[in-house]
């Protein structure tokens, strides 16, 4: 049974094991929203994410209970890590299901704390299925990753700190994927402060659970695709469904392009580096996706940081390209010797740094005698932009953007 009670005692077991994470006053979001906004930064947590909560009030409680024969789960992320970490911390062995796709450096994370790894699958399911045949062969209890009381009392034990810290918060904003954070988190802070509002937030490409909370009924979806991997769920449990319909007053999503911004603003802004599920909350402030009285006291859950550096890396140049501070040029010139250096003598006359460039002269959709260069520039800003556009046209080059 999820209740009060079973989040207190939760945080008995976790609190010596897990880092309880700051919960830091945010000048910038708060100066932008309006709002009076406080980060839960669970991004720090050890293994990077809140589900280490859960998993070792779990497997802490299998332990009490005198079950030691081991543990398995599903996952290709932090709930791996989280099972990992609590069965080497307890002594049990854990075996953990992994989809073949799954990056070597998720699975090296998880063999770090001792985990037998076995790639099994194409995605998700078929590791889950797997799994759990794989329990019932071998006597290991599956650890599911939020359909389960024990997982959803452990992660409530975020709202536990966030309230000893501010205890007159107006609106806790919750990531959702399979929902067992904002489940625990809800059951805790509807009992503790009924007036706080629940504002949940998924990503625009994993639908399942916002189609199911506003049909009001379990309703799955074919297929997700999305930045934010750590809430990319296809399937909806009506378990956490329950508890959601109950207590969350608001669900919102969010787009990609947005998801991806937020990413891009924690880290340069406040110095913060959050995944995609991490990055939520942050979004539907910024996009105003988020409806409260102004001056409201905000807390939003960071609900992790585990990013892959390849999609961090593409993150930074989109958003550079989408903030005008990045700029690719193809330009035509004559294929003689000095047009080069006309065409980038009036890129330093305004302040256009090149940080790549490539020269071609001998592609079959090229007129003899021309060449195509390609340049990447820094650029400062929408006004820098167009004076470089303006400028080139004034010397008479022919020029295509790249988007």
């Amino acid at each position: 049974m999820l209740d009060l009670n079973n989040i207190k005692k939760a945080y008995e077991r976790v609190s010596g094991v897990v880092h309880r994470t700051p919960f830091a006053y945010a000048p910038i979001l708060s100066q932008l929203s309006g709002y009076e906004v406080y980060l839960k930064k669970e991004n720090l947590q050890r293994t990077g994410a809140f589900k280490l909560r859960g998993a070792f009030n779990k497997i802490a409680a299998l332990v009490e209970a005198g079950q030691k024969d081991g543990v398995v789960a599903a996952s290709a992320g932090n709930h791996a890590q989280g099972v990992a970490f609590s069965a080497k911390h307890f002594g049990i062995e854990a075996t953990i299901i992994m989809p073949e796709s799954t990056p070597l450096t998720k699975i090296l994370g998880v063999k770090e704390f001792g985990a037998e790894v076995i790639l099994h699958g194409s995605n998700y399911d078929e590791a889950y299925a797997y799994a759990v045949t794989f329990g019932e062969e071998h006597h290991y209890t599956f650890v599911h990753p939020f359909t389960d009381d024990e997982v959803m009392a452990g992660q409530g034990t975020v709202t536990l700190e966030m309230f000893e810290e501010v205890d007159d918060l107006d609106a806790l904003v919750v990531p959702v994927g399979g929902g067992g954070l904002i489940s625990g988190m809800s059951v805790a802070s509807k009992t503790l402060h009924p007036s706080c509002k629940i504002i949940g937030v998924s990503s625009a490409g994993a639908p399942a659970m916002k189609k199911s909370y506003d049909a009001k009924t379990a309703i799955d979806t074919t297929s997700v695709r999305t930045i934010a991997d750590g809430i990319a769920v296809r399937d909806t449990s009506p378990i956490t469904l329950a508890h959601i319909l109950e207590n969350v007053d608001v669900f919102e999503s969010v787009r990609e392009d947005e998801i991806a911004s937020a990413i891009l603003f924690l880290l340069e802004r406040q110095k913060v580096l959050v995944e995609g599920a991490g990055a939520v909350g942050v979004a539907a402030l910024l996009h105003n996706k988020i409806d409260l009285p102004k001056g409201a006291k905000v807390g939003i859950v960071l609900s992790g940081g585990n990013i892959d550096v390849t999609m961090l890396s593409l993150i930074i140049e989109k958003g550079l390209m989408k903030s005008a501070r990045k700029m690719k040029l193809q330009v035509l010139l004559v294929d003689k010797p000095g047009a080069l250096q006309d065409f980038t003598g009036i890129l330093t006359d305004i302040g256009a740094n090149i940080v790549q460039i490539g020269y071609d002269r001998t592609s079959t959709d090229l007129e003899f005698g021309d060449a195509h260069v390609s340049v990447a520039l820094e650029t400062k800003g929408v006004e820098h932009q167009e004076l470089i556009r303006q400028k080139l046209k004034e010397g008479g080059f022919s020029f295509r953007e790249e988007h």
